[in-house]
């Protein structure tokens, strides 16, 4: 019985082995995802600025500035 508890054994040990990999996993895609939805408020808060800043230059172009 010592071959088949040293089999039990080994797949047991597998079998912890991968339910730990699997979990660093499922916390580094939970890390990535949480960066990724940060990233995507800046990037669209960015644009937002960019596109206030484009409308506000736009409205006046041919205008001379108020020191003239």
């Amino acid at each position: 019985m010592t071959g088949e508890t040293d089999r039990l054994e080994a797949a047991e040990s597998k079998l912890l082995f991968q339910e730990d990999a699997l979990q660093q996993l499922s916390d580094a895609l939970v890390a990535q995802q949480a960066r990724i939805d940060k990233l995507e408020a800046r990037l669209k808060a960015l644009s937002e600025q960019v596109a206030d800043q484009a409308d506000s230059s736009d409205e006046s172009p041919d205008q001379p500035p108020p020191h003239y």
